[in-house]
């Protein structure tokens, strides 16, 4: 699950120049310097309601964009399924095959990709293709789109879960409050978010050749749950979360740290529906299904 900086833009990026090189994609080391295994541990369950929804069965050939490592590749690999999970995060990439080595998955394995550009994988590879909070982190959105369809094989499906911008609920919120705290985006950036945005996705997979009546939209809720308290469940983002990290990092040289920190502690606490004692956050997201 992949992030550069969170600042919106009005529009989509405009399409590459294909005879261009491709440049490095900027999100690796923002990935690569937390350890957001600590916050996927908090993902699971709902990771797993995701595939189960999904039909997930063995035989099907799955890749997972963006994948962490592996909070909807791992239930999909055990529910029979070959599948493939990429990442542009080495230290993710690792994790997530110490966690199919551990339980004994061999038909699932991690690389090391960019989402907007799968050049080591072939047309038509994958009956289903999984994104939930990660390419659309991608910094090339119309190429990730065109990629996502490329390597699916016709019947199949893709599906995507992004955060959406100016939603209420916790990521959203979250990224929307961290991006007041850094520094504005380069010209020409296009936020993550807009993948959010109906219009937005319709248009990138339309522009991959996708029939809009083959394209679907919904929001859904994806649940964080964690055993400590919001404050203690806080301290995973501003330790571990990229982003976060970031965000408390310019806070801390403009003197804003404290102001920051309260800031997220009152939305923790106000976005949690369990107990004092324990965390369970609900936050919604576009669900997109493309069928090809």
């Amino acid at each position: 699950m992949t992030l550069e900086t969170t600042q919106p833009v009005a529009a989509p990026a405009a399409p590459q120049n294909e005879n261009l090189p491709i440049p490095a994609n900027p999100n690796k080391a923002l990935w690569e310097k937390g350890d957001f295994t600590r916050l996927a541990a908090c993902m699971r369950e709902s990771g797993d309601e995701l595939i189960d929804s999904l039909g997930v069965r063995a035989g099907l050939d799955v890749l997972d964009l963006g994948c962490g490592d592996g909070t909807t590749a791992v239930p999909s690999a055990y529910r029979g399924a070959n599948v493939l999970g990429i990442d542009i995060a080495a230290n993710l990439v690792a994790a997530g095959n110490v966690r199919a080595r551990e339980a004994g998955l061999a038909n699932l394995r991690f690389e090391e990709g960019d989402a907007s550009h799968l050049d080591a994988l072939a047309d038509d590879s994958f009956d289903l293709v999984v994104s939930i909070f990660g390419a659309m982190f991608a910094p090339r959105p119309l190429d990730t789109a065109a990629e996502m369809v490329r390597v699916t094989r016709a019947g199949g499906r893709i599906v995507m879960g992004n955060w959406i911008p100016g939603d209420p609920t916790l990521i959203a919120h979250l990224l929307k409050i961290c991006a007041a705290y850094t520094s504005p985006p380069p010209e020409g950036f296009v936020s993550p978010v807009t993948w959010g945005q109906e219009d937005a996705a319709r248009e990138r997979f339309g522009a991959a050749g996708i029939a809009q009546d083959r394209i679907a939209c919904e929001r859904a809720t994806y649940t964080f749950r964690y055993a400590g308290t919001p404050r203690e469940f806080l301290t995973i983002f501003r330790d571990y979360y990229g982003p976060t990290m970031n965000a408390f990092e310019a806070a801390e040289k403009s003197g804003r740290r404290a102001e920051l920190q309260t800031e997220l502690e009152q939305l923790f606490e106000r976005e949690n529906r369990s107990g004092a004692d324990r965390t369970e956050i609900p936050a919604t997201y576009l669900k997109v299904t493309v069928r090809k």
